[in-house]
């Protein structure tokens, strides 16, 4: 048998980096302290959610990954309790900013940067002005623990990502996320589709999904939380509530899930050649 044990962390954040370092690195060892080996943290944890408007002076809170304080900061902390902890980053690269996650093996090892592919524009989410659209494609990286996939928040409405991590070799999808109340429309609450997409991720994939989101109200906009681990059949094993902390944990066998995936056929039955519409913008071959 082959477990994983994996844990989302739903956090309230300040806009003080030293404050949500320390906060998070305690719920880490929470985390820790109840058998988890994967620990996913939510996205662009250092601080508020900066991408709410567009302000010039919010690019100082990037920085390149050599020598990043928090990503130092959590390679020691991932050394030290034996745990993969991804790491969302705001990472300044030479001219150019990426949002980003360091993948932190058991080690304390940096593995490798994913640079979140999909950027949202709208209103109360203005990314495309801070970030550029990531070059580094999918990324799944063999850990201690086993074979990990990350998108971060975006990424994660587009199937098209979570089975491309999968046909990777993923055996384990994970989501760091900032996403709560639309500025625009007060009525609009996404929650429950935000949930569903993935829940679907998981099913079609059959691989399980472990999606961290952040809660509180920064400046007006409300972060609705509401964390999860789900299983390959799409049962949320660990749920956290829309407003308060949370440290889910839940272990997996992932020999028991491979078996799983190849008795539901659904990889065996893909048709890989039919599928060329999906290379283009707009569905014309």
């Amino acid at each position: 048998m082959r477990t994983l044990t994996v844990a989302a962390i739903q956090a309230q954040l300040t806009d003080d980096v030293e404050t949500n370092i320390l906060h998070l690195s305690d719920l880490v060892r929470q985390a820790h302290q109840r058998g988890a080996q994967l620990i996913v943290l939510p996205e662009l944890f250092e601080g508020h959610y900066f991408c709410k408007e567009e302000r010039e002076i919010h690019f100082q809170r990037a920085h390149p990954v050599k020598k990043h304080p928090t990503i130092a900061h959590f390679e020691a902390l991932a050394r030290e309790l034996e745990v993969v902890i991804p790491v969302s980053f705001f990472e300044k690269a030479g001219t150019v900013y990426y949002n980003s996650v360091a993948m932190i093996d058991a080690g304390g090892v940096n593995l490798g940067v994913y640079r979140k592919s999909h950027i949202p524009d709208g209103p109360g989410y203005e990314e495309k002005f801070y970030f550029r659209p990531g070059n580094t494609g999918f990324r799944v990286w063999r850990t201690r623990y086993g074979r990990i996939g990350v998108g971060i928040c975006w990424d994660q409405w587009f199937p098209e990502a979570a089975r491309v991590m999968t046909l990777m070799g993923a055996e384990v999808l994970v989501y760091p996320t900032a996403i709560g109340s639309e500025p625009h429309d007060p009525t609009l609450d996404t929650k429950d589709p935000w949930q569903r997409v993935m829940v679907g991720h998981a099913v079609a994939n059959v691989i399980p999904v472990v999606a961290a989101n952040r809660v509180g109200n920064e400046g007006g906009q409300v972060f609705y939380g509401s964390s999860f681990i789900a299983n390959p059949r799409g049962d949320l094993v660990a749920e956290a509530d829309r407003s308060q902390e949370a440290v889910l944990v839940h272990k997996f066998d992932l020999g028991e899930i491979e078996r799983l995936r190849a008795a539901y056929g659904f990889f065996r039955d893909r048709r890989p050649g039919l599928y060329k519409a999906l290379l283009t913008a707009d569905g014309v071959i």
